[in-house]
């Protein structure tokens, strides 16, 4: 995909994609590959340079992880981070041992001269650790400290091996993103990568891998598989057939905008489904999480096999799998948070010769820059994501035809009231929870005993980590008096103010 690469090494690292994110805001190309990784797909095409990152092992551990030997001995420059400095250390002999005192937050640094930190002024890090290198490893050098850390980063320019005990990755460590482009610049990279310049390459990959097949696109309307679904179009035009399947789950009038936007106006060859019963069905009764999006996985996948049959017969399979899907299903080694229903919620026996994923290795923000740049409506491209299993990951518990007509009224209310208030753009994503939670209330001077909707709002650029928006409190009241007023069986709103991490955007 690009000349120059920069691999990630996951240890487990709560900050993962962010340092493989900002690597590509920087200019270069990354992957985020586990730590179990071989040698042969570290060192891959391109290798430019190396990341380690952190994660919650102690590197004096036996059973502590570690990575490949051979990746010190590749000829490109190595960075580890917070457990990834001390893995290093640990290696070439260095000593760390649990901190005499550990180091949470916002921490005051002191910065030597070295190529690593050039260019930076500020005097403040993000620290999160309960070890620390206290004794840097022959030929290394201490290159910043604080008053609890003597060894906050260090450096053996001789063998290009640096590390810092800080998460310059996270936007709380001031010029973070300088520290990035200096390590580039010590890996001898040019920094020309841009997500315009891959739509090229993302076109004559896809005609390559399809030739003269048939190809059924899963379009759910979001922003993904629109993408997708465009790029598409423009590879291989009319052996694209998209297939559009309301599945029940679906927000207040969402079918007939979807139909209209991508049938009327961007003249894709749409099919809509109607498999509202069969998909409720499937679903009743089911509560846990995991069991939802494999049944929405492999329900999908049976419909687009009957609908291909209709057809004639297709080869491939389109998906707007992005890299936080593969990620966070596990795909990439990393731990498995939740299975996206086009990823690990997928079925074993798949009735098409292949999947057509282009955008399987992209980031969300990139996402919408290609969509831009392939043309489509900047109202279209920043619509608001709407995950693949629909309000099915927003019911808490078992899924009935109440349970969904209250969430899609109070979702619309929400959705109305912060396009009123201006802040449809500034909010990344906003919906509403349908909690399952039922309290006690007082409603025309009578005791009701009704549900509890939950309302979440958060700002963000790629959806790897959030913060809660901090609607307006008039805003909130509207919201709350809305729902409560005008959405049968609601007597309480309650607002979520979690980030991610610790929680996930969705809450299932």
């Amino acid at each position: 995909m690009a000349t120059e690469r920069i691999v990630v090494i996951d240890f487990g690292a709560q900050y993962n994609q962010l340092i493989a994110r900002r690597v590509r805001e920087a200019g270069v190309y990354s992957e985020l590959l586990p730590c179990t990784a071989p040698l042969e797909r570290i060192r891959g095409g391109g290798l430019s340079g190396i990341i380690l990152s952190g994660g919650p092992d102690s590197a004096y551990w036996d059973n502590a992880r570690g990575c490949e030997a051979g990746v010190f001995t590749l000829g490109v420059p190595v960075l580890g981070i917070c457990y990834g400095m001390q893995y290093i250390a640990a290696q070439f002999g260095g000593e760390v041992r649990e901190a005499p005192v550990r180091e949470f937050g916002k921490t005051a640094i002191r910065y030597a001269q070295h190529p690593l930190f050039a260019g930076i002024t500020a005097d403040s890090v993000w620290m999160t650790h309960n070890d620390s290198v206290t004794k840097v490893p022959e030929g290394f050098t201490a290159i910043a400290s604080t008053d609890n850390c003597p060894v906050a980063a260090f450096a053996c320019d001789e063998k290009r091996i640096y590390g810092i005990q800080f998460h310059a990755e996270v936007t709380h460590t001031p010029q973070g993103a300088k520290i990035f482009e200096n390590f580039l610049s010590l890996c001898g990279c040019a920094r020309s990568y841009s997500v315009e310049g891959l739509a090229d390459k993302l076109i004559a990959d896809v005609r390559a891998q399809v030739g003269s097949g048939r190809v059924i696109g899963a379009l759910s309307g979001g922003v993904d598989s629109s993408v997708a679904s465009v790029l598409v179009h423009r590879a291989i035009g009319d052996q694209l057939t998209c297939i559009f399947v309301d599945h029940g789950l679906l927000r207040e009038n969402e079918a007939r905008e979807v139909v209209g936007f991508y049938r009327d106006t961007l003249n894709l060859n749409l099919i809509a489904v109607d498999a509202r019963e069969r998909f409720l069905q499937k679903l009743a009764g089911v509560t846990e999480p995991e069991r939802k999006r494999k049944i929405i996985g492999e329900e999908f996948i049976r419909v687009f096999e009957e609908e291909a049959k209709k057809l004639g017969g297709a080869d491939y399979l389109l998906q707007g799998t992005i890299y936080p899907d593969v990620i966070e299903s596990g795909s990439a080694g990393s731990a498995v948070i939740k299975s996206h229903h086009n990823v690990g919620g997928l079925p074993k026996d798949v009735g098409f010769k292949g999947l057509i994923e282009p955008l399987r290795m992209l980031f969300k923000d990139e996402v919408r820059a290609l969509g831009e740049h392939l043309g489509i409506a900047h109202e279209l491209v920043w619509r608001q994501p709407f995950p693949g299993p629909g309000l099915a990951v927003r019911v808490l518990g078992d899924i009935t035809e109440e349970k969904l007509h209250i969430l899609r009224r109070s979702d619309a209310i929400l959705r109305e009231e912060i396009q009123n208030a201006g802040l449809s753009e500034a909010i990344w994503q906003y919906f509403t929870v349908f909690t399952g939670i039922r309290s006690v209330g007082v409603m025309g001077d009578l005791r009701t005993y009704d549900y509890a909707i939950g309302v979440r709002a958060v700002t963000s650029t790629d959806a790897m980590t959030v913060e809660w928006a901090e609607i307006p409190y008039p805003v909130l009241r509207r919201i709350s008096e809305r729902i409560i007023a005008e959405v049968p069986h609601v007597n309480r709103v309650v607002y979520d103010i979690t980030s991610k991490p610790p929680g996930t955007i969705e809450w299932e």
